[in-house]
């Protein structure tokens, strides 16, 4: 089986799956833009061919131009992309080459937010009341028509990039002039309550594996104080906790009705005060932000391995142990410039060394992350416990007695 994986460096997590197809048997051809000595000795030595493009491969239409003809003579059995800005273009190139995989369209449901929600209205499910709008007055209309408080972010985003509460017509006029470079948005209903995922890794449309986690707070939350360390929980088994057992059912419908074939999902979805599940949004690749290692430490398997069985093979031979509460903590350091100290770390360390499964904080004197720009703040610590009060126990630890200062 050959396989042409687009980006095969990027973001952090891709080259994981860039290991498991090569060890699943694949040959694996890497595409991007990018010389191949950038792409790292992990992402090079499961590579049995290296393309790179003269294209942007966020230039979907050049790039796909450039690569089609080029990719007709590698002959791959499939064409894989990890990443969310590029998913759209391996889409296309497997209708170019009339390869197995979901079509263009297929994935534009899974890409396109407004066409999301309006393909999942007509099936029946509950999502947001939301608007297709440009910067200006477009925005200003739909943010009426709709009521504050709204959320605006792209038609096309990624993760909370450009997304924004929007109370009142002040908050609109200061937004309206952030989003203005932002070619297209969605204006939604804003919905109060808790936030979490429903993952999956999906064969002919059906999971053979899924997860859920919760995020702590909402990101919208934490992408506007930059005081908040973000943190997150992927719980052991979503089948044994009857909370969480609407979303599952939500997840399944919305994966039915948008056509989902064979690869990684990743849902977002709320929980109301009285209980109801609404739909988010929804992306055909595999979530960010260590959400894929989590569900490998809750599991104690690979799920990379999982994901490239079925991908190459239509199996899934991994078995989820459903062992462990997992909880990651995102520190962001005070202030600015260089990590300066660690406060409370040792003291962490002594406390919950059993229980880390990962401690990944910047080190003292490193450059602080851009906390707008980066998942991943200035490091995280992971850790994970059987026992869902003990693991929520430790992670309130990480928050509030773990310190970083920078200046």
């Amino acid at each position: 089986m050959r396989v042409a994986f687009l980006a095969p460096h990027y973001p952090a997590e891709i080259p994981k799956f860039v290991r498991a197809l090569a060890e699943c048997g694949a040959e694996v051809i890497g595409v991007s833009d990018v010389p191949a000595s950038q792409l790292g000795p992990e992402v090079r030595r499961y590579l049995t061919r290296y393309v790179q493009t003269e294209s942007s491969l966020s230039d979907e239409q050049r790039a796909r131009r450039e690569l089609a003809p080029v990719l007709r003579d590698l002959a791959p059995d499939r064409i894989e992309a990890q990443w969310e800005p590029i998913v759209l273009l391996a889409a296309g190139l497997r209708d170019d080459l009339g390869l197995g995989g979901m079509s263009r369209d297929t994935v534009l449901g899974f890409r396109d937010k407004q066409l999301m929600k309006e393909r999942l209205s007509a099936a029946g499910i509950r999502v947001p009341t939301s608007a297709r709008a440009t910067p200006g007055d477009e925005l200003r209309a739909a943010a009426e028509t709709i009521g504050f408080p709204v959320v605006v972010k792209p038609i096309a985003g990624a993760g909370t990039a450009d997304t924004y509460l929007v109370p009142d017509r002040d908050e609109l006029e200061r937004v309206n002039a952030s989003v203005a470079r932002v070619p297209e948005l969605i204006v939604e209903e804003f919905i109060r309550g808790e936030e979490l995922t429903y993952d999956t890794v999906c064969i002919a449309g059906t999971p053979v594996f899924d997860s859920v986690a919760q995020y702590f707070p909402k990101p919208l939350e934490s992408r506007t104080q930059e005081w908040i360390s973000p943190a997150q929980i992927v719980y052991r088994d979503p089948h044994a906790q009857p909370e969480l057992a609407s979303g599952v059912e939500l997840g399944r419908r919305v994966l039915h009705a948008l056509g989902m074939r064979t690869g990684f999902t990743h849902m977002e979805w709320f929980r109301t005060p009285s209980g109801e599940a609404v739909f988010g949004e929804i992306a055909a690749r595999a979530p960010g932000a260590k959400l894929v290692d989590q569900m490998n430490w809750a599991n104690d398997f690979d799920v990379f391995r999982g994901w490239a069985q079925a991908v190459l093979y239509e199996r899934f031979e991994e078995i989820p142990h459903r062992r462990f509460h997992v909880a990651c903590v995102f520190k962001r350091a005070h202030g600015s410039g260089r990590i300066t100290r660690i406060v409370g770390h040792q003291q962490i360390r002594a406390a919950l060394g059993p229980h880390i499964v990962e401690d990944a904080l910047l080190a003292v004197g490193t450059p602080r992350r851009d906390w707008r720009n980066t998942l991943l703040s200035d490091g995280w610590i992971a850790v994970r416990h059987p026992d869902l009060a003990t693991c929520h126990s430790m992670m309130r630890m990480l928050v509030q007695d773990l310190r970083m200062d920078a200046r």
